[in-house]
């Protein structure tokens, strides 16, 4: 059997000691070697683990900031607000007059109201515009008068007059004062807007049950019944229906224009007429957008209104018959007096002048329809219907 051979180490002492000292210089060498090997790799390892560390809390922080960035993306924010924190923007205002002094913080009111009248007046119509306001007033309403003839000083007389919001530019229709001051921000919080001209009687008016009844048949928009035996009447379907509460259609059998069950279109169905609607502040919203800047009359906008009514026009759209006005026709845009003391040949009658022009707005208006119609390649009419069936 073979043996292991063994070095064997020279004889003489002083090369033994040599080889003993190159030894131990050897096992030293290599054990701080292995000792720094150990402390480079733990400090590599804790390096590599810092790093790691820190690679990982910035793709956390990064995914944490993308997330809260698409979260900020998707909050629909008003234009103009983005540079202020969220919790200090006010989307809405309203009408309520504020005192200087003595007003609690939260500007809590112990009847709010809920409705707005807004009419365009002359002070020739005072006393009938009384008549209407103080019945609104006492329902609580926050009534907004528009002066078409620059008078405001002789409405003080009237104990409301201090508590109304009162507008003057000369010579302006209702349409125009609210485009720009009845903006549906500034009215939101009225659950009605009532815009009113101001030749109407309201002995047979409550606006409380009135609200209530239009409330209760899910009117987006209406208005009251017309008396037909003291109102002009230009459209059957204003005429009170007697012993009816709220009708949503008229009939006519003879003559062009038919109107039946089998109608669908204004003003057989889902219309009103121009002189006292009333809106929920959805279909408002709606109308105001319809509203054309410098079409001042809206003549040809109440064929249209059914648009507006969040919904079905022949359900949405009524006319209150158990509370009704009169409508006494006043002529009054256009019409201007000289001189009070002169005789009526000096009146300055533009009365004519106004027709023409509404005729004008409504031709303007319906060419303006039918072009934004074929131009919106993704609107879909929900009202589409042959030419030959449209009433007008």
């Amino acid at each position: 059997m073979k043996t292991l051979s063994c070095i064997s180490l020279p004889s003489d002492p002083k090369s033994r000691s040599y080889l003993c000292s190159l030894f131990i210089g050897a096992c030293l060498f290599c054990g701080v070697y292995f000792i720094a090997s150990e402390f480079t790799v733990k400090d590599y390892k804790d390096r590599s683990s810092r790093w790691q560390i820190s690679v990982f809390q910035n793709a956390h922080s990064n995914s944490i900031q993308n997330t809260q960035s698409s979260k900020c993306k998707n909050q629909c924010r008003p234009s103009g607000s983005e540079a202020l924190p969220e919790g200090i923007v006010v989307k809405t205002s309203n009408l309520e007059v504020q005192p200087l002094w003595g007003a609690t913080l939260n500007g809590e009111k112990s009847s709010p109201s809920k409705s707005l009248l807004a009419m365009a007046v002359g002070i020739k119509q005072k006393e009938i515009v009384n008549q209407i306001v103080e019945k609104f007033i006492l329902s609580n309403f926050v009534v907004m008068l528009f002066h078409y003839d620059g008078v405001v000083d002789e409405w003080r007389e009237f104990a409301w007059s201090d508590h109304a919001i009162h507008v003057t530019v000369v010579n302006q229709t209702k349409w125009w004062f609210a485009k720009r001051f009845l903006h549906p921000d500034i009215v939101a919080e009225y659950n009605y807007i009532f815009l009113w001209d101001e030749d109407l009687g309201v002995e047979n008016f409550h606006p409380g049950r009135y609200v209530s009844i239009v409330e209760d048949e899910g009117l987006e928009i209406s208005q009251p019944a017309l008396d037909p035996k003291k109102s002009r009447v230009h459209h059957q379907i204003t005429a009170r229906v007697r012993n009816s509460r709220v009708h949503r259609r008229t009939y006519k059998h003879r003559g062009s224009g038919r109107c039946d069950d089998q109608s669908t279109a204004p003003p057989c169905v889902g219309w009103v007429e121009m002189m006292a609607p009333v809106f929920s502040k959805a279909a408002w919203r709606c109308v105001w957008h319809m509203i054309q800047n410098e079409l001042i009359h809206a003549w040809g906008v109440d064929m249209q209104l059914g648009y507006c009514a969040q919904g079905d026009r022949t359900k949405n759209v009524g006319v209150v018959d158990s509370e009704y006005v009169v409508h006494l026709a006043l002529p009054t845009l256009g019409v201007l007096d000289e001189n009070e003391a002169q005789s009526e040949f000096h009146k300055v009658d533009n009365r004519s002048a106004v027709r023409r022009q509404s005729f004008i707005e409504m031709q303007i208006f319906r060419s303006r329809w039918a072009n934004a119609v074929k131009e919106d390649k993704c609107w879909i009419d929900p009202y589409a219907q042959p030419a030959e069936d449209i009433k007008q």
